[in-house]
């Protein structure tokens, strides 16, 4: 390693062994085109993301920390990044390549994404929108990649900050999870021990309420986020909107209200065409986001769970739509049969 960088590497290319890769301030200037504002594709909290190439021709994205010198946090949260960052490896989470402390830059090298966030597409930016079937599947990724983060890195990893800006999607609309800057390592949960955090980390609307109010954070945290986000998901609307009236401000407790007063039909997002499939699925999608936004965290399933019954039903979505088509095709032959005489 040279001057003054430091990293931790990872894979970089499929072609290349993990560790191979050691990244110099001076690849990440030409990667970016000396942090170029036309490369710019991101901003957070954390500083800016831009879209670079590496000179094998791999494409990566590179997140600039702010320069603080007086921020101690952001010194904390980006050491925190890495260190999560470089144990976890799995499908549905933005893959890491490594990192460049250099002077005061402080940079991440992660995966491109190409496809844009959750967020975007629920919106609708650039003509971007979600069938049903793509918003199941995302849950699954989503449920999955979390689950890992709970139950199968060497010690268990709580992301703090599951929302849909932090999942990004490949061009074949596959989920992978982001940001792992506020991410923090579980208490050990074999004392059933909880972590006291003297600072609340997340985002408004998507924060659990128990933690808020005790500061204990547990993996059920990212449940009652993940409940949110499957609010998000089947009403396509963001947690928090201010412009609508005020029973329908606080996305998760207006859906949650609809669905227990057997309502579920009107949460859908109105892009969407209702099918006897999209109606069996919602209503299960709905009572699994329920149980996740529990007020008490004992009263929330499991990550993994979550994750099961998301499974079961896809599955049945799939069997209610395929006699849904089914059904379609004879009515449309029958109906051609009836002209014809």
């Amino acid at each position: 390693m040279r001057g003054q960088n430091r990293g931790i590497y990872s894979n970089s290319t499929k072609e290349r062994a993990p560790g191979s890769m050691k990244f110099t301030i001076e690849e990440i200037f030409r990667a970016t085109g000396n942090f170029s504002p036309a490369f710019k594709i991101g901003q957070g909290g954390f500083g800016t993301v831009y879209k670079g190439k590496l000179d094998d021709g791999t494409l990566v994205a590179i997140k600039r920390a702010k320069k603080s010198v007086y921020d101690k946090h952001l010194g904390v949260e980006f050491q925190s990044e890495v260190t999560t960052l470089a144990q976890v490896e799995h499908l549905n989470l933005v893959r890491f390549y490594g990192y460049v402390e250099h002077g005061d830059e402080r940079v991440v090298v992660v995966e491109y994404v190409p496809n844009g966030t959750l967020r975007e597409h629920l919106d609708g930016v650039n003509g971007k929108e979600l069938d049903f079937a793509s918003r199941l599947d995302i849950a699954i990724d989503v449920a999955h990649a979390i689950t890992y983060l709970h139950m199968y890195t060497d010690h268990p990893i709580i992301h703090r900050d599951i929302k849909s800006s932090n999942i990004l999607l490949t061009e074949k609309l596959r989920a992978k999870v982001t940001d792992f800057g506020f991410a923090r390592l579980a208490a050990d949960t074999d004392s059933g021990a909880t972590h006291v955090s003297t600072q609340v980390k997340g985002t408004a609307g998507y924060l659990d309420p128990e933690y808020l109010r005790t500061y204990q954070l547990t993996e059920k945290s990212d449940v009652y986020s993940f409940g949110v986000l499957l609010v998000e998901l089947v009403t396509g609307r963001r947690p928090i909107e201010p412009k609508r009236e005020i029973k329908e401000r606080i996305t998760p407790k207006w859906a949650m209200k609809k669905f227990t007063d057997g309502d579920a039909i009107s949460t859908l997002d109105p892009r969407l065409e209702l099918t006897a499939g999209i109606n069996l699925a919602l209503e299960k999608i709905l009572e699994l986001a329920l149980q996740c936004l529990a007020p008490r965290r004992q009263s929330r399933p499991s990550m993994r769970r979550c994750g099961e019954v998301l499974w079961s039903i896809r599955k049945d979505f799939r069997e209610q739509s395929a006699l849904d088509l089914l059904s379609l095709s004879s009515n449309s032959q029958r109906s051609a049969s009836v002209k014809e005489q």
